[in-house]
């Protein structure tokens, strides 16, 4: 019986395994077929799709009109430089600093940040098609951080501007600038708060707060909507990394950049009287909401609140119609109307609502002082650097053999030279192809008004070209 047990199970063992062979045979000549995917995983790959395309339609539609600024400041920390090339020269030496601008008019006005060209010596533009030109400063306004300078060029594509008090947090937003210099790079992320003050960077604070990657460079530069629309002017950052960037409102840089252009400087609203938040041990105190309005805490005299019967304990709860809720919301709407304008006020006293009529005036502010771009009145004529022999050990000491060489002892703010980004201390390795040549042989060689020059800076080579500017 054991025997029989035993060739009956190997006999169905064996079958089993026949039919598992030949099933798996059957498997592995059967083509390959690839599971359809689901649903919900080709909506999801539609729309990462379109939203990657939105992105890109941005950087497209936007780029046109970014553009990346260089600039020239004074910097006394170089001035080791000309003392080892023995340089007679009086000027200081110059370092150079770069930020972002947005194309406001077709004409070649460009918005940027005013802490990106406040000390500039010189202001020049890269534009998008390749462009280098010399820029000029129109006006600035210190208390919002924002400046206009203008290029002498037409046909310009202007940026669009959308309204930022439409924007919602949660919104996706790009930015586009050139962060160390790395021109035209975007940047994504979303809208992460609005109405942010209190840091103390400047005498208007109302930022739009992102988590966008902003870093040096890209200050000046848009932040844009999906529409491919300014929504601000990226300003500055918390801390390298931290995700926490902010930007001008584009209603207020808007208003700014037009008023610079109109009348030179920038004119803001007043009603002459100093608000406060209501706590909330103020707003049980007076019976109010603590989100109730602004609590005024002084009037100046003969200002266009005096006149209006405003007084210390009032609470102005609502701005031509629209309701305000602390002191920072009520500053934003008052400087959302024109100097001049009259306004009606829904003030709270004792517990009751009364209407008052305002006429705003200019805010009483001192006038931005003039940056030395501004100041400088004196045309750049020439190429702008002079030069000298390098004596024949100092050359060998540079690896340039025991010869005489050119080297630039100092470069005029402004001038060709400087736009072509030589430096002091840059060794003429090479001029209108002679190579080696003395500062006499460079002269001649300039002296037909254009010059192609190859330079050593360090262990790096480069060719600049250089066009005589006359005077003007």
């Amino acid at each position: 019986m054991m025997m029989m047990r035993s060739v009956l199970v190997s006999s169905c063992l064996a079958t089993v395994l026949t039919t598992v062979l030949a099933q798996s045979s059957a498997f592995a000549q059967a083509p390959s077929v690839t599971a359809a995917p689901t649903p919900q995983v080709q909506v999801s790959q539609v729309e990462a799709r379109r939203l990657s395309d939105a992105f890109v339609s941005v950087a497209e539609r936007v780029s046109p009109s970014v553009v990346q600024i260089d600039v020239t400041v004074r910097d006394e920390s170089q001035d080791s430089v000309l003392r080892w090339l023995g340089s007679g020269a009086e000027s200081s030496p110059i370092s150079r600093g770069m930020g972002s601008g947005v194309v406001f008019t077709p004409d070649g006005a460009i918005l940027t940040n005013n802490h990106v060209i406040e000390n500039a010596l010189t202001i020049n533009v890269h534009l998008r098609d390749g462009r280098f030109l010399p820029g000029r400063l129109i006006g600035r306004d210190p208390a919002t951080d924002l400046a206009v300078i203008k290029v002498d060029v037409q046909g310009l594509v202007a940026a669009r501007f959308a309204d930022s008090d439409s924007m919602k947090v949660g919104e996706m937003v790009v930015a586009i600038g050139s962060p160390f210099g790395l021109g035209y790079t975007v940047t994504t992320g979303v809208l992460s708060a609005k109405g942010r003050g209190g840091l103390g960077m400047n005498a208007i604070e109302d930022y739009l707060q992102t988590d966008a990657s902003i870093n040096p460079g890209n200050s000046g530069g848009p932040l844009c909507n999906l529409d491919a629309q300014v929504v601000g002017i990226n300003t500055m950052i918390v801390g390298r990394g931290s995700g926490i960037g902010f930007a001008v409102p584009s209603n207020i840089a808007r208003r700014a950049a037009e008023q610079i252009l109109r009348i030179g400087r920038v004119e803001r609203a007043w009603i002459g009287v100093s608000v406060q938040d209501l706590s909330p041990d103020l707003a049980a105190a007076m019976s109010l909401d603590p989100r109730a309005g602004a609590l005024i805490n002084s009037v100046t005299d003969g200002g266009p609140g005096a006149k209006a019967q405003l007084k210390p304990g009032d609470v102005i709860a609502s701005v031509a119609g629209k309701g305000v809720h602390d002191g920072h919301e009520l500053v934003r709407e008052v400087l959302s109307h024109d100097v001049g304008q009259q306004v009606a006020l829904e003030v709270i006293r004792a517990g009751q609502h009364y209407g008052a009529q305002v006429t705003l005036t200019a805010r009483p502010e001192p006038p931005a002082p003039p940056v030395p771009a501004q100041q400088a009145n004196v045309p750049q004529v020439g190429m702008g650097m002079a030069v000298r022999d390098l004596a024949p050990q100092q050359a060998v000491q540079l690896g340039l053999g025991n010869q005489a060489i050119a080297v630039v002892t100092s470069v005029n703010a402004g001038s060709s030279a400087d736009r072509a980004g030589i430096k002091t201390g840059d060794v003429i390795v090479e001029a209108d192809g002679k190579s080696s040549p003395t500062s006499s042989d460079v002269q001649t060689a300039a002296a037909d008004g254009t010059l192609v020059l190859r330079l050593k800076r360090g262990e790096s080579q480069f060719y600049a070209a250089l066009k005589n500017t006359p005077a003007h």
